[in-house]
C-alpha cells in the first residue's frame, strides 16, 4: 500500500465511522460568547473556567512582558531563553503548590512526554489509569517500560497491578481531573496504594488546578495528598498555555539534564510566563475564590437540571458535564441542533473515548450568567426527547 493509499484509506474509516475530526477557525473562543464568521453562540466548550484569558490583568502583564522582553524567548531555556520572568513563576508555583521546584515546559503533552520519556527504563513498570490523557499513554506505551493499565478509578486493580513482579521501578500515573468525563480520581487511595508497594505517583492535574481545593491548589490539595510529580497547565483555569513539572530538586536537576523536550525546545515567551504569573495571583487571591464559588454554583444549577435529561450525566462535580450519548451520529446531530439553536457544544466521539460512549462534552465558566444555563438547558430539554 503506498503512502497516499494509506492516508486515503485512514480517512475513509474516519468518514464511514462518523469519527473525522475538524476545526472552525473563530474569532473568540473564550469567554461567554463564542463568535465565528459574524455570527455569535453562547459558548459552552472552552477549558477557560475562571475566563482569565480576557482578564485585565492578565492581558496587561503580556503587554507589559513584550514590551519589556519582546515577543519570544529567542532559544531554548538552556540556551538563552530562560529569563528572570520564567525564574520567577517557576519559583511562584513551587511556593504555592509546596514543592522544592518547578519547571516549565510549552505545553501540558511535551511535559508529561518529557518525564515519561526520562525516567523510564526497559525494567520498570509504568501503571497508568486506563482514562488517563493521550499524552500520558502515549509516552508511556513509547517508554521501553511496561505499560500496565488498570480500570478507571478502581484502586483494587491498581493494587493487583502492584504486586506484579518488576525488576525496576514502578510509576504510577493518572489525571486529577479526567478531561473527558470530568470525574475525579481517588488520590488519597491511589496514593496510599501506590507508596505501599514503594512505587512513585505521577498525577496530571491540567482540569484541576486553579479551580479544586483550598485557594485552587488542585486535585492534590483537596485529596491532602503531595506526588512525587505533579503536572500542572496553563491553558484551563489559568487561562493562558504551557505547563509546569512540580518535583523535588533532585528530579528537577535530572530533568534538566535528560528531558529532552525540556532541553531541545524553544521556551515560551517572557511575556506568556508573565501572564501566567498574574493569573496565578488572581487564583491565589479573594477574587479567584470568589469566581470558583461562582464556577460552583453554576455547576450545581446545571446538573440540577440537567438530571431529568434522558441522556447520561457522568459522575463529574467539576467544570466538564458530559452528556453521554453512545451513538456517534446522534452526538453528532444533537451538537448541530444546539448549535442551530445558538449554543456551542462540542459532539466527543472515538477514537478520543471510548466506543459506543460518544457525548455531548459541556463545559461551564465563571463568566457564564444563571440566565445562560437555564436557556441551555430548556434546548437540551426540547431536543432531547
Amino acid at each position: 500500500m503506498s503512502w497516499q493509499q494509506r492516508i486515503d484509506t485512514a480517512l475513509a474509516a474516519r468518514r464511514a465511522s462518523q469519527t473525522l475530526r475538524g476545526r472552525n477557525a473563530v474569532t473568540q473562543g473564550c469567554g461567554r460568547w463564542l463568535e465565528r464568521e459574524g455570527q455569535r453562540w453562547r459558548n459552552f466548550s472552552s477549558n477557560d473556567y475562571l475566563a482569565l484569558s480576557q482578564h485585565p490583568a492578565v492581558v496587561s502583564a503580556w503587554q507589559d512582558g513584550a514590551r519589556r522582553y519582546g515577543v519570544g524567548s529567542g532559544g531554548s531555556g538552556h540556551i538563552t531563553g530562560y529569563s528572570e520572568a520564567h525564574q520567577h513563576l517557576e519559583q511562584q508555583l513551587a511556593l504555592w503548590l509546596g514543592y522544592p521546584r518547578a519547571l516549565l515546559f510549552i505545553s501540558g503533552f511535551a511535559a508529561n512526554h518529557a518525564v515519561i520519556s526520562a525516567l523510564a527504563q526497559s525494567d520498570d513498570m509504568l501503571i497508568a489509569d486506563r482514562l488517563s490523557h493521550a499524552s500520558l499513554l502515549e509516552a508511556a506505551s513509547q517508554s521501553p517500560a511496561q505499560l500496565r493499565r488498570f480500570a478507571h478509578n478502581d484502586t483494587a486493580a491498581l493494587q493487583r497491578l502492584l504486586t506484579k513482579p518488576c525488576c525496576g521501578q514502578r510509576l504510577v500515573i493518572t489525571e486529577g481531573v479526567f478531561s473527558m468525563d470530568g470525574d475525579s480520581a481517588p488520590l488519597a487511595d491511589i496514593m496510599d496504594a501506590a507508596h505501599q508497594a514503594g512505587a512513585w505517583l505521577m498525577v496530571d492535574d491540567a482540569h484541576g488546578a486553579g479551580v479544586i481545593g483550598e485557594g485552587g491548589r488542585g486535585s492534590c490539595a483537596q485529596a491532602q495528598r503531595r506526588p512525587e510529580l505533579l503536572v500542572v497547565t496553563f491553558g484551563k483555569a489559568f487561562g493562558v498555555s504551557g505547563a509546569a513539572v512540580l518535583c523535588s530538586e533532585p528530579l528537577a536537576d535530572y530533568l534538566l539534564q535528560f528531558a529532552r523536550h525540556l532541553i531541545y525546545s524553544t521556551a515560551m515567551p517572557p511575556a506568556q510566563a508573565m501572564a501566567v504569573s498574574a493569573a496565578l495571583k488572581i487564583i491565589a487571591s479573594d477574587e479567584g475564590e470568589r469566581l470558583r464559588v461562582r464556577l460552583r454554583r453554576h455547576i450545581e444549577r446545571f446538573r440540577q437540571g440537567a438530571g431529568e435529561l434522558p441522556l447520561q450525566l457522568t459522575d463529574s462535580s467539576t467544570a466538564i458535564q458530559p452528556l453521554i450519548v453512545g451513538d456517534n451520529e446522534a452526538a453528532l446531530s444533537l451538537a448541530q441542533r444546539l448549535r442551530e439553536r445558538g449554543f456551542w457544544v462540542n459532539a466527543i466521539r472515538p477514537p478520543t473515548v471510548p466506543p459506543g460512549t460518544a457525548r455531548l462534552r459541556l463545559t461551564l465558566s465563571a463568566v457564564h450568567q444563571e440566565e445562560d444555563i437555564d436557556a441551555l438547558l430548556e434546548v437540551l430539554h426540547g431536543i432531547s426527547k
